[in-house]
């Protein structure tokens, strides 16, 4: 069977393809944003410290506004909710060009990109697509979460990218502008797909998906790992512009975007035609990649150790890369199956919130490393969060392992049928 062959299948489903190319355009931006205000505004202001803080805040805020916006989505429907948010957060987008074009006080800055809070999860919508289609068929919903988890790396390698160049070629505010216009464009688009969108659900009166069985390590896992993510990005485009190449960061981010993009596709066609609903499979796969993914960041931290050396930083990079993909396909899987019935876009935003604030963390921490140590120090965040995430995730799965075996005792269940 070729290697498409599962892809090929997701796509004969009648408005899969309209609804992935709008959202594709709708997630292009979240690969823009904090690269291009980092770049505007150490730039402008000539502080990495405030450039990362900045951007800190507005993801923060985002972890505390996406839960609400996602039960709203879930509540109301996506198109109904969607497209007023957007056009919201990019008041805020908008806001902080303006203020970085004028000079005005820092504090305008923070305020300004927590207005942006109230973007809508668009990866998080497009699952919820997928999952509604794809009801009880595991093996194709794996094959599906691969498939958006690559997305989101194309995302995170084109958008630095495209950002970087904006920024460096046109003018540093021009990289924000363009992708607030993507992102308009993208979710109308994608919300005018009415077909495959999941119905609302006004009447659930389930618990919050926070509360789920299983599920706060999970998110905890999340908020150490999105904490790589955040303090690669700052520390890369520092360590760049120290060795005189800053226009160059974009592209180098895009590499590590690119490992996992290529691993996530394979992993999705490999393993897709292998259910394993019912088995706790997912979990032992979950702390084997984030273990894998912890390792492969010392790659980086070496590169930069040992050599000094921008392109074997992006060499290193790209193979560090190749373990994020599994690891959120399978994360993804994991909070799917705990969150709550009619609650499936909230749950999968408490991830992707999860996400956001370490991002938010790491930002700041790396920022500050950055500035008070060295960009090549700043490597060392990363691999402490991974570390961080890889402990949660192990925890996690042994004290869950430990609570399903009690209940299976007393009730003459098999614990290797709960995951």
């Amino acid at each position: 069977m070729s290697p498409l062959t599962p892809y090929r299948r997701l796509f004969a489903l009648p408005g899969t393809r309209a609804f992935t190319l709008g959202n594709l355009v709708a997630r292009l931006p979240m690969g823009m944003f904090s690269v291009s205000a980092v770049i505007m505004i150490a730039g402008s202001r000539g502080s990495y410290a405030l450039a990362g803080a900045v951007t800190a805040t507005g993801l923060a805020a985002t972890a505390v506004v996406a839960p609400w916006t996602a039960r709203l989505v879930d509540r109301h429907g996506q198109a109904r909710v969607a497209v007023p948010a957007t056009a919201f957060a990019l008041l805020g987008g908008i806001g902080l060009v303006v203020c970085v074009r004028f000079g005005a006080p820092d504090w305008t800055l923070f305020a300004a990109y927590a207005a942006t809070a109230t973007t809508p999860n668009t990866g998080g919508m497009s699952r919820a697509r997928w999952a509604h289609l794809l009801k009880g068929d595991a093996a194709s919903l794996h094959t599906a979460n691969s498939f958006e988890q690559a997305v989101d790396e194309l995302c995170f390698m084109l958008g630095p990218v495209l950002a970087a160049l904006l920024c460096g070629t046109v003018s540093p505010e021009a990289g924000t502008l363009v992708g607030c216009a993507l992102l308009m464009t993208g979710v109308l688009l994608f919300t005018a797909q009415r077909s495959t969108q999941p119905p609302p659900r006004p009447a659930v009166t389930s618990a919050s998906p926070v509360l789920a069985p299983g599920m706060p390590p999970v998110l905890l896992s999340f908020l150490a790992t999105g904490a790589v993510f955040g303090a690669m990005e700052v520390v890369t485009i520092a360590f760049a512009d120290q060795q005189g190449h800053r226009s160059a960061a974009g592209a180098v981010l895009a590499l590590q975007a690119a490992g996992s993009c290529v691993t996530g596709l394979l992993y999705g066609a490999v393993t897709g035609s292998t259910p394993s609903s019912g088995s706790a499979l997912p979990v032992r796969r979950y702390v084997l990649c984030v273990g894998a993914m912890a390792v492969l960041l010392t790659l980086p931290l070496l590169a930069v150790r040992l050599t000094g050396s921008l392109p074997v930083l992006a060499g290193a990079l790209l193979v560090a890369g190749m373990a994020t993909a599994p690891t959120m396909v399978t994360g993804m899987t994991l909070v799917q199956r705990r969150t709550p019935e009619g609650r499936l876009n909230e749950g999968m935003t408490l991830a992707v919130t999860g996400l956001l604030g370490g991002i938010a963390g790491g930002s700041a921490a790396g920022g500050w490393v950055v500035e008070h140590v060295s960009p090549a120090a700043g490597y060392t965040v990363p691999v402490a969060a991974a570390t961080v995430a890889f402990g949660i995730a192990a925890l996690g799965a042994r004290t869950r392992t430990r609570t399903v075996r009690r209940r299976g005792r007393h009730l003459g269940i098999h614990p290797a049928n709960t995951p």
